[in-house]
């Protein structure tokens, strides 16, 4: 005989099951205007704002430079990621094929996390905003600061290295 516990794990499975086999099967299309028509909305609201706040207006646009370097960044790995799931689908692609296409793509996910974690590092222990890049073994560190001396590149410098056991090149660059 069936109890309350058997009743409701088994119904809370076939719902979680009909859920991902619905999410597995739902087309790429539908999700991909989904998510475009959420980046639509949030660049009008950030529009808005900047007609809104005359004052914040200068700040806005000093950090335009960040979002700038992160737009071709983010653009730049989506392509990649898009040419990686096209070999990843293909069906005449060979298994080494696959393989390789699979440990790129994680390799960029990871290389992602990366530079998100040194962006906010850098925030937290020195309250400056920045952009980083990580190509191999170099690291390109892009501060928006109206000064920046030596000593606090340096500081950003070991900051990051820290976080790896091999020897990168570190280039911390300021823009205003």
């Amino acid at each position: 005989m069936i109890n309350k516990k058997n009743l409701w794990f088994l119904t809370l499975f076939s719902l979680i099951l009909v859920l991902s086999v619905y999410y597995i099967t739902m087309p790429n299309e539908l999700l991909l205007t989904k998510v475009d028509s959420i980046d639509t909305n949030k660049v009008s609201k950030i529009k808005n704002s900047k007609t809104k706040n005359p004052t914040k207006k200068v700040l806005k646009e000093e950090s335009n430079l960040l979002a700038t370097l992160r737009v071709e960044a983010d653009e730049k790995t989506q392509k990649e990621i898009d040419e990686l799931k096209k070999i990843l689908n293909d069906s005449k692609s060979t298994t080494e094929e696959k393989n390789n296409a699979y440990e790129k793509m994680k390799l960029l996910n990871i290389t992602k996390g990366e530079e998100e974690d040194h962006q906010k590092q850098i925030k937290d222990n020195f309250k400056l905003e920045s952009f980083v890049k990580i190509d191999g073994d170099n690291i390109n560190v892009v501060v928006l600061t109206d000064k920046l001396d030596k000593g606090t590149a340096n500081k950003i410098m070991r900051l990051i290295q820290k976080k790896y056991d091999i020897k990168k090149y570190i280039t911390v660059e300021y823009k205003k």
